[in-house]
């Protein structure tokens, strides 16, 4: 009896963190880890092909929303809970014609297309509060990140994007990607956001560096157009991962 119970004590170890069981430690972590893999396989976009920096690049600067996370099915979802209460159908169809467009300017654009008298201001809010409340449902979109984590701390980088700060910043924090970056530009931080360059020069700016030396990377027309009247190099990512936009998430 004494046997066994030496046996089954020996077991577990205990250490400053409390009792741990051998039994899980040697029979359980490799199911734990393949676990893990299937988890992050789930929570992050399928890579379709290898993304690299232009040779000449000597800064990179990225686009958030749909560039290093995968947050447009989110914003799509948003918009589409919001506007259903001015009358108008959201489609991926209709988003896609607005991506890169910050919310006000797009409840803009709808105002003309569809002749509706939406505040932008306050329908653009309305909507960056929806999104907010089910932003946790985002992914990273594993190329850009990865190239972003392979060049931390090699090359200068920055974030230009077209929302806003607070929101930009906790898309950042959500999936861990503020310790790569010190530097984020945002639509309030310039007076004419994209399709304008100005964000784009204001990023280059503060990285102290020539605007020809950047490459920008963007998954919208209107930030690749913003990044090239910016006199950057300039990367589409749409051909690097699967665009979600429409897809349940």
């Amino acid at each position: 009896m004494y046997k066994n119970v030496s046996f089954i004590w020996s077991l577990f170890y205990v250490n400053k963190v409390g009792i741990f069981s051998r039994l899980w430690k040697y029979y359980f972590q490799g199911g734990i880890k393949k676990l893990n893999l299937t988890i992050q396989k789930i929570d992050t976009t399928e890579i379709v092909r290898e993304l690299k920096i232009n040779p000449a690049a000597k800064a990179l600067i990225f686009d958030l929303d749909g560039t290093l996370a995968d947050t447009m099915p989110v914003h799509f979802l948003a918009y589409k809970h919001i506007l259903v209460n001015y009358g108008i159908s959201f489609t991926p169809e209709l988003f896609a014609k607005l991506a890169g467009i910050p919310a006000v300017g797009t409840i803009e654009k709808l105002n003309e297309w569809f002749g509706t008298k939406m505040i932008a201001e306050e329908v653009g809010h309305f909507k960056e509060s929806e999104y907010e409340k089910i932003m946790y449902k985002m992914k990273p979109i594993l190329p850009v990140v990865e190239l972003a984590k392979k060049y931390h701390g090699i090359l200068p980088m920055a974030v230009g994007t077209g929302g806003y700060k607070r929101l930009a910043w906790k898309t950042m924090d959500i999936l861990g990607l503020d310790k790569y970056f010190d530097i984020l530009v945002s639509t309030e931080d310039v007076s004419r956001p994209k399709p304008f360059p100005d964000t784009f020069l204001k990023c280059a700016e503060l990285l102290g560096v020539e605007p020809a030396v950047c490459e920008v990377f963007e998954d919208a027309q209107l930030g690749i157009q913003a990044a090239q009247s910016a006199g950057m190099m300039a990367t589409l990512v749409t051909d690097y991962y699967e665009v979600t936009v429409g897809k349940e998430i």
